[in-house]
């Protein structure tokens, strides 16, 4: 018997084991070592969370509240996670490997992204329509879509998770919550925080487990109206052909190879600090991470130095320590991936100025690395490798530069770092992502739309409209009239 700390799945209100038994290792990526067991979902759980959401959104319990008392519910769940917080991010430290200063910091900081939903659920309107038939009053109501499939990757699941169950709960749907295999105990240990806001049984369940047993049931059911996944691009199209099996709304975060452009007149203390906190911040496990640094020539060799000196202070360490700054990478075959991609790099020409190798140590820890690239065509440029790996272009003009920006299948974050304001609002304008930072890198807030194009998938979380994804528009026409129907083979 284990005496590992254990968690179960949360469907329907309750705690239980998986349909099959099965259980699976966390390990712990600061030490190698396993720290709790977790019960995985078989189909028949996916089949009872469902079940769960679809009764509870019919519930009068759920679906007669108002939508005042439904946002008041979201503060109070706001209200615990932060109480919580700490503890929490300690949790997700421990499964993923992310530094506590920053889940504990996230943590607290998802609370604000359910208040403003919170806010936002009584103000979800329809409208009266200016009707071109005088005896008719036609308007417009936004209901729940329905049951929400929402998907977590183990990276920023708090926040990630806040994106969806925000705007989902705001609008009144009921959500099957699916936490990623590699690290769920913090969507587990967040779970025991929806009873205690109030939250009636069934409106949010959480499970876990492989594609086979439990995504794959999840994202094909036929009670499953809505599906919000963030995780790679190769899944998602495995959750496209899901859903054309119950034809569920679909949106798709999916990371991928953000630019950060830098101009010669930029501040450069400001433009590599930008660099290092888009590429060795989260250890660079971030779907926004600014993996292409794109500097205008004249410059190259003097950022180059800049960034040195201040990764020479970089501590790699213990993620529950205060002065850590990088962290172990959550799992081993992210250690192999970027040691197969700075291979391909240095036979391509590529310079390797500062790291390059995992630390000789237990866990999975990657020295922050800096690659100079020969071309273009340089690996490092290309694969998203989840890791504290920054690579760096020379260009000569804004035109090349905005070309090699655009040079990529994806679109999810850029950055710029320019003193010229007009250049700022020039490049930002033509540079192919859905998000653009100028002169900082990698902020967010509940009130800005959060989504890319292409390979970073499509549709937004976060910011207003992002609640209008979770309802449909019904139509009323109502005869005002007090003469009978017209000719009824006639479409009036």
């Amino acid at each position: 018997m284990s005496n590992l700390p254990h968690y179960q799945l949360y469907i329907d209100g309750t705690w239980c084991e998986g349909a099959n038994g099965q259980v699976m290792s966390s390990s712990n990526p600061a030490t190698g070592q396993d720290w709790a067991t977790f019960a995985c979902a078989a189909a028949a759980d996916v089949d009872r969370a469902v079940a769960a959401a679809r009764r509870a959104l019919n519930d009068p319990a759920w679906r007669d509240l108002t939508a005042t008392q439904r946002g008041k519910l979201l503060y109070r769940l706001a209200d615990l996670i932060e109480e919580n917080a700490q503890a929490l991010g300690r949790v997700e430290t421990t499964d993923s490997g992310k530094l506590l200063a920053e889940t504990a910091a996230q943590t607290g900081y998802v609370g604000d992204y359910y208040r403003y939903y919170a806010g936002l659920a009584d103000k979800i309107e329809g409208a009266v329509l200016p009707i071109d038939k005088p005896d008719m009053h036609v308007f417009t109501r936004r209901e729940p879509i329905g049951v929400v499939a929402a998907i977590v990757p183990w990276n920023a699941q708090m926040f990630l998770t806040a994106t969806k169950l925000g705007p989902a709960l705001a609008a009144g749907c009921t959500v099957v919550l699916k936490a990623s295999e590699i690290a769920p105990a913090p969507m587990l240990e967040f779970a025991r925080l929806f009873e205690k806001a109030g939250f009636p049984p069934g409106v949010i369940s959480v499970v876990t487990g492989d594609a086979e047993n439990c995504a794959i049931p999840l994202t094909r059911h036929p009670d499953v109206d809505r599906i919000a996944f963030t995780g790679g691009p190769e899944t998602a199209r495995h959750v496209i052909r899901n859903s054309a099996e119950n034809f569920a709304v679909t949106t798709l975060e999916l990371g991928g190879k953000s630019p950060i452009l830098v101009f010669e007149d930029a501040n450069l203390d400001s433009a590599a600090n930008g660099l290092i906190a888009g590429n060795f911040g989260a250890s660079g496990q971030s779907c926004v991470a600014g993996s292409r640094g794109l500097v205008q020539r004249s410059i190259l060799p003097v950022l180059i130095r800049k960034i040195a000196e201040k990764a020479a202070g970089i501590v790699v360490g213990d993620p529950l320590e205060a002065d850590t700054h990088v962290g172990p990478l959550c799992t081993a075959a992210q250690i192999a991936n970027i040691e197969r991609t700075l291979d391909k790099a240095r036979a391509q020409g590529a310079t390797v100025h500062f790291g390059g190798q995992p630390q000789d140590r237990p866990g999975n820890f990657m020295t922050p690395t800096l690659v100079e690239c020969a071309s273009a065509d340089t690996e490092t440029l290309h694969v998203e490798m989840f890791g504290p790996v920054m690579s760096l272009l020379p260009f000569d003009t804004e035109d090349e530069a905005i070309a090699l920006a655009n040079d990529s299948e994806f679109g999810l974050g850029s950055g710029v770092f320019t003193q010229d304001v007009a250049r700022a609002h020039r490049v930002s304008g033509r540079l192919h992502a859905g998000i653009c930072w100028v002169n900082t890198y990698r902020a967010i807030s509940p009130i800005a739309p959060f989504g890319g194009f292409n390979a970073s998938g499509y549709g937004r979380e976060a910011g207003a409209e992002a609640v209008l994804d979770y309802t449909r528009t019904k139509t009323t026409w109502i005869n005002t009239s007090d003469q009978p129907m017209a000719n009824p083979f006639v479409m009036r």
